[in-house]
């Protein structure tokens, strides 16, 4: 799995999973539970990863949507 996306927005989580799975690529949320940790206090970002395969298209998506994301350095 890659990292498409590193956010602390809620609503851009829920965003981009929903047209990942629109476009059936498979995606999955990481550090969704580190707010037992942070406190809840939303400090923390969450990862969503999607399969290596499926990367640049998920990226293209993004793009289209005018949702900006970080190239890997």
């Amino acid at each position: 799995m890659q990292e498409l996306l590193r956010t602390n927005d809620p609503t851009l989580i829920a965003l981009v999973t929903a047209l990942l799975e629109g476009e059936d690529i498979d995606c999955f949320v990481l550090d969704v539970h580190m707010s037992v940790l942070e406190g809840s206090i939303g400090v923390l970002p969450r990862r969503i990863m999607v399969a290596r395969s499926g990367l640049h298209m998920a990226r293209r998506m993004l793009e289209d949507h005018g949702i900006e994301w970080s190239p890997d350095p």
